[in-house]
């Protein structure tokens, strides 16, 4: 099963990830983790990398995809992966489409959690008040601010990913919205849909 979660920062994508790595036994690929892996582990994209983030630059995609390459070719990957966070632009979705057809990959499907933005400030600013409440420490990018600053960012990059995938008949969305055991059965059933030939 290979497949990307779409949607925008607090629709529970994380939260979904981590439940369908223990389902299927598959990989969460976090562009994020995989970049400082490949970093520690010194592998020629992960230094071509690390010079980059230090002069304080973006890495290009051809990095991101490059990592993304040598993260799936491990044995965990074999059979399959989840990708949460990317791709994030429509440069990165063709990359990412061109690299797998190289390998003779394919993905099985993007599931998008469709959420209602003005709820999801609702929610964050909750998840941040709970954390409070239980002297937990509040996540930096729970900050209302800096998360609506967030979610303005994906509106402008990464929701034109959607119709990309769209176009291809990959999309699938769920409602981001309802409570995380309806989350979880509407992507149990896009993904059941998926696997039946």
């Amino acid at each position: 099963m290979r497949l990307i979660l779409l949607g925008p920062p607090g629709a529970g994508k994380g939260t979904q990830a981590q439940r369908l790595v223990r389902k299927f036994g598959i990989p969460q690929l976090s562009t994020g983790d995989m970049l400082r892996a490949a970093v520690a582990a010194g592998t020629p994209i992960g230094l071509k990398a690390k010079a980059v983030m230090e002069s304080g630059a973006l890495v290009s995609d051809d990095i991101v995809i490059g990592i993304i390459n040598d993260r799936i070719s491990e044995p965990d990957a074999k059979n399959g992966f989840i990708l949460d966070g990317f791709p994030r632009t429509t440069a990165q979705a063709r990359g990412l489409e061109a690299m797998l057809a190289e390998k003779g990959l394919k993905l099985d499907a993007a599931v998008e959690l469709k959420v209602d933005p003005a709820k999801l400030v609702d929610r964050i600013v909750n998840r941040a008040a709970e954390a409070e409440a239980a002297g937990l420490p509040v996540r930096k990018d729970d900050d209302p601010g800096v998360f609506k600053s967030r979610l303005a960012a994906y509106e402008r990059d990464t929701a034109a990913v959607t119709p990309f995938y769209s176009e291809r008949g990959l999309l699938h969305e769920v409602d981001g919205m309802a409570p995380i055991d309806s989350v979880a059965a509407g992507i149990d059933a896009v993904l059941a849909e998926v696997a039946t030939p």
